[in-house]
C-alpha cells in the first residue's frame, strides 16, 4: 500500500499500548480507525486521543473478546456496515501468562491460546474474505512477539501462543500470495515494550480453578521491571509499523540486533543445539 489516506484500519488490542499506538499513527495518516479491545472503556479513551490528535478522523470503539468468535464477527459485521470497508487488519490483541510449563493449569494454556492465537485466526475468519473481496489493495498485521521467534524459560504459555501466533501470520502472508490476492501481510514481533501487559498479567486473577504458581508469580514480577527499565515507547513501533505496509515488509522488528539473534539461532539449530537464550532488550 502506498496511500493511507481515506481508508480504514481496523486494530485489535486498541486499548492500550502498542495498538492504541498503531491507531493513532494510522489516525494520523488520515485513516478511520475501528478500535476492538476487551475493555470497551479503554477503546473510548483511544478513540477520545485519536479525536483530540486528529480531528475529523472517524472512530470506531468496540468492546470485543477476541477469543469469542461470534463477537469478532459482530464486530466485523459492524466494521463494514458503519464504515464500508477495512483497508488494513492488524490483529494486535494479546496477553501474557507465564510460569514452568509443567505446572500451569491447561485452564490457563486455553486461556492465553484463545486471545493470543485464536483471537488471530477469528480475526483472519472474519475480515479477510471480505477484505479479499474488495479487491483492492491491503496489509495484514500479525501481532506476534520475539517470544514467537526464541524459545525462554519460565514463560512456556506466552511464548507457545506467540510462536503460534507467528506461524498463523506467515501463513496468513503465503496464503494471500498463493490464491493471487491484493493484500499483503506482515508480522510484527516487538521486544520489550512500555505497554500494560507485564502489569495485567501481575493484576490478574487465575482463571477459575487455577492457583498461580511461585513461577509464574515471579516471572510476572521480573517482566514488570524489565519493561518499566527497559520498555522502548509503542509511537516506535507504530512508526515500523506504517513503514512495513508502505514498503511489503514481512518482518517488522523493533529492535534491530534481533535480527543477527535469528542468525545465530538458525545456526545453532542446523548444529542439532539448544538455542542460547536471547536479551529481548
Amino acid at each position: 500500500m502506498q496511500e493511507l489516506s481515506g481508508k480504514v484500519a481496523v486494530v485489535t488490542g486498541a486499548g492500550s499500548g502498542i495498538g492504541r499506538a498503531m491507531a493513532l499513527a494510522f489516525a494520523a495518516e488520515g485513516m478511520s480507525v475501528a478500535l476492538a479491545d476487551i475493555d470497551g472503556g479503554a477503546a473510548e479513551e483511544t478513540a477520545a486521543l485519536v479525536a483530540a490528535a486528529a480531528p475529523g478522523v472517524t472512530t470506531l470503539p468496540r468492546a470485543v473478546d477476541v477469543s469469542d468468535g461470534p463477537a469478532v464477527e459482530g464486530f466485523a459485521d459492524e466494521v463494514f456496515d458503519t464504515l464500508g470497508q477495512a483497508d488494513v487488519l492488524c490483529l494486535n490483541a494479546g496477553v501474557f501468562v507465564g510460569g514452568v510449563i509443567w505446572e500451569v493449569p491447561a485452564v490457563e494454556i486455553d486461556h492465553i491460546l484463545g486471545v493470543n492465537l485464536h483471537g488471530i485466526l477469528n480475526g483472519a475468519r472474519s475480515f479477510l474474505p471480505r477484505m479479499i473481496a474488495q479487491d483492492t489493495e491491503g496489509h495484514v498485521v500479525t501481532t506476534a512477539s520475539v517470544a514467537g521467534l526464541f524459545g525462554s524459560p519460565f514463560s512456556g504459555p506466552y511464548g507457545i501462543s506467540k510462536f503460534a501466533a507467528f506461524a498463523a501470520g506467515e501463513t496468513i502472508a503465503h496464503d494471500l500470495a498463493a490464491t493471487g490476492s491484493k493484500l499483503r501481510a506482515s508480522v510484527l514481533c516487538p521486544g520489550i515494550i512500555k505497554t500494560d501487559i507485564a502489569n495485567k498479567a501481575a493484576r490478574r486473577d487465575a482463571s477459575p480453578g487455577a492457583t498461580p504458581s511461585d513461577a509464574q508469580q515471579f516471572v510476572n514480577g521480573v517482566l514488570v521491571d524489565v519493561v518499566n527499565e527497559h520498555g522502548i515507547d509503542p509511537s516506535l513501533v507504530a512508526e515500523r509499523v506504517v513503514d512495513a505496509i508502505f514498503d511489503e515488509q514481512f518482518l517488522i522488528l523493533t529492535h534491530d540486533h534481533h535480527a543477527d539473534a535469528i542468525c545465530d539461532r538458525a545456526e545453532t539449530l542446523a548444529n542439532l543445539e539448544l538455542p542460547p537464550i536471547v536479551d529481548y532488550t
